[in-house]
């Protein structure tokens, strides 16, 4: 086990060390590839929250949907049904603004959505709703999403069933944004939802159209100031 103290008056450094103990930790027991960096995870994580699971609840994940394959195996017939999401958060004059947004790649459209105060984290959320709410308005059979995000991933992988079961707590704490992790499972639970992370931090040299894609995602998520 890792043990470290820092100073206890530099309290934002203290909780992120805790974070970086913990990750280490659990990613050197569990050794499982697919799973997300450990930086990326700890700067997708909301400051003072716990997230993932404990290592018994590693060992007994039910997934909640299922894997997206790379978009350039997605199926030709099956692209009508895939979306890429993206949020974003910036100060915009005296306020702090949030941002999300879908691509879809068939139609070459995006759309979005946007509101006063909230986080990146928030924005990745509602664009996971507006996706869902592009699905069933228009009575998709099933939704491929594709996001960057591994927070994002990982709830909708598995952590939401735990959530659930756990009457949306972790270890005896509300989650962060119950109410919309509530809604977002519920519609889940009645849609098949494939996802996969798409790495975004990609040389040109490298980038194929799964990274094109999120890219055009990415730049409508913008927010103006």
């Amino acid at each position: 086990m890792f043990k470290a103290k820092v100073p206890s008056t530099h309290h934002t450094t203290d909780t992120t060390w805790s974070k970086w103990i913990a990750l280490i930790t659990q990613r050197t027991r569990i050794g499982n590839p697919n799973r997300p960096g450990i930086l990326e995870i700890i700067t997708n994580w909301p400051e003072g929250e716990t997230f993932g699971l404990s290592s018994e609840e590693e060992e007994e994940e039910v997934t909640c949907a299922k894997d997206a394959p790379p978009y350039n195996e997605l199926p030709e017939t099956e692209r009508q049904y895939d979306l890429f999401t993206d949020g974003s958060c910036q100060i915009a004059g005296a306020n702090q603004k949030w941002k999300a947004a879908v691509w879809c790649p068939a139609r070459r459209v995006a759309q979005a959505t946007e509101g006063q105060g909230g986080s990146s984290q928030v924005a990745e959320l509602k664009a996971i709703q507006l996706a869902l709410d592009i699905a069933e308005q228009e009575k998709w059979p099933r939704l491929y999403l594709y996001t960057d995000s591994w927070m994002v991933a990982n709830a909708l992988w598995g952590w939401l069933n735990h959530w659930k079961k756990a009457n949306w707590t972790h270890r005896g704490k509300p989650i962060w944004a119950a109410e919309i992790w509530q809604d977002i499972n519920a519609r889940v639970e009645k849609l098949t939802v494939k996802v996969r992370h798409v790495d975004a931090h990609v040389s040109k040299s490298r980038a194929n159209e799964e990274h094109h894609n999120n890219a055009q995602v990415d730049k409508a998520v913008k927010v103006k100031v």
